[in-house]
C-alpha cells in the first residue's frame, strides 16, 4: 500500500502539500481528486521520489521509493506521457526502460500488445498522437508488472474506446490485488471507475473514504415526487418539517425517503404520478466539498 504521513512540500512561501496523511489500499481503485493547484501532481512526485518532502514521509509498502531495490518491479507510474525521447521508437523507448531494471526484453512486446500499440511499435515516439502517447506511458508503467501503480490523468487525449479500455484496465489491475492510485479531473470517469477517493484542496486532506460515503455525505439528492396536486403536497410536506424545492408538478424533498413521502401523500389522499430517490452525483459532492479550496476560479 501507499502510506502518506504528514507529507508536506513548500516552494518558497507556497505550501503545495500541507500535512497530508492518508493510506491508499490494495485491491481497489483509489481516485485522487482536487482543484487545479491542489497539490495532486506534487504529491505523486513525492511518492515517486522526484520531489523531496519538506516534512513528513511517503512510503510504498513500508519503504521510500529511493530505497527500493528494483523500483519498476514495485511501482509503475504515468505522470507525463510526453516525457519521452522523440526520436526513439515506441519499442526502443520501452527496451531501455526494461534494461534499466533488468526486466526481460520479451516483456516489451507483451506490454505493447496489452496497450494496443503493436502496429505502432516502430513509430517514433515524437510522432505519436496524444492518445497513443498515453498508451505508451501506460505500457511503461506496466512493464515491470508492479503491484503498485500511479496514473496522472491517464485518459487525457484518448478516444471513447480508449477511455473504456483504461477504465477496464484499472479495475482489472485492482481486481488482481494491486494498489491503483489515479488522479483525474474527469469526475464521470471516477464515478464509474473508483472505489475509494482521496480528495485534497490547497494541499490539505478533505476526504479519504469510499465513493458512496463521499457522495452520500454531501447532503445532495433527495426524493423526487411528481403530482397533479403539487401545491397541496408541498404544503403537507412542509408542515411535516421536510425541506421542499421545485416548481410545477415536480418537487424535490431533501434528505427524505420514498417511503416517508409516499405514506404522507397517501394519508392526505394526494395522487402521486412519480416517486423516486435521486442520488447526488460525484460532481455535485466534489464541487460542494472543494468550493472553498479553488485557487484558480473562473469569472461568473
Amino acid at each position: 500500500m501507499i502510506e502518506l504521513d504528514a507529507l508536506t512540500k513548500t516552494f518558497g512561501a507556497t505550501r503545495a502539500v500541507d500535512g497530508l496523511t492518508c493510506t491508499v489500499e490494495p485491491g481497489v481503485v483509489t481516485g485522487f481528486l482536487g482543484p487545479n493547484g491542489a497539490g495532486k501532481t506534487t504529491t505523486m512526485r513525492m511518492i515517486l521520489g522526484l520531489d523531496r518532502p519538506t516534512a513528513g514521509t511517503a512510503r510504498i509498502d513500508g519503504s521510500r521509493y529511493r530505497d527500493l531495490a528494483h523500483p519498476l518491479r514495485t511501482v509503475g507510474a504515468l505522470l507525463d506521457a510526453r516525457q519521452v525521447h522523440p526520436n526513439r521508437s515506441a519499442r526502443h523507448h520501452l527496451r531501455w526502460i526494461a534494461a534499466s531494471n533488468r526486466i526481460p526484453a520479451r516483456r516489451v512486446d507483451e506490454v505493447l500488445d496489452m496497450v494496443g500499440l503493436t502496429p505502432a511499435a516502430g513509430t517514433r515516439a515524437g510522432a505519436l498522437s496524444l492518445g497513443m502517447s498515453q498508451r505508451l506511458g501506460i505500457a511503461a508503467a506496466l512493464i515491470g508488472d508492479p503491484p503498485v501503480l500511479l496514473f496522472d490523468e491517464p485518459v487525457n487525449g484518448l478516444d471513447p474506446e480508449g477511455i473504456h479500455w483504461v477504465r477496464s484496465l484499472m479495475r482489472t489491475l485492482a481486481g488482481e490485488g494491486r494498489t491503483v492510485f489515479v488522479s483525474s479531473h474527469l469526475l464521470s470517469e471516477m464515478a464509474d471507475t473508483a472505489d475509494r477517493l482521496v480528495v485534497i484542496g490547497r494541499g490539505k486532506l478533505i476526504a479519504s473514504t469510499t465513493v458512496g460515503e463521499f457522495v452520500g455525505g454531501s447532503g445532495g439528492g433527495g426524493v423526487v415526487v411528481r403530482s397533479p396536486q403539487a401545491a397541496a403536497l408541498r404544503e403537507a410536506l412542509t408542515a411535516a418539517g421536510m425541506t421542499v424545492t421545485g416548481d410545477g408538478d415536480a418537487l424535490l424533498v431533501a434528505q427524505a425517503t420514498t417511503e416517508a413521502v409516499g405514506e404522507l401523500a397517501a394519508r392526505h389522499a394526494i395522487v402521486v404520478h412519480e416517486l423516486r430517490l435521486e442520488q447526488a452525483s460525484l460532481e455535485q459532492a466534489y464541487l460542494s466539498s472543494t468550493a472553498d479550496d479553488v485557487t484558480y476560479r473562473s469569472a461568473p
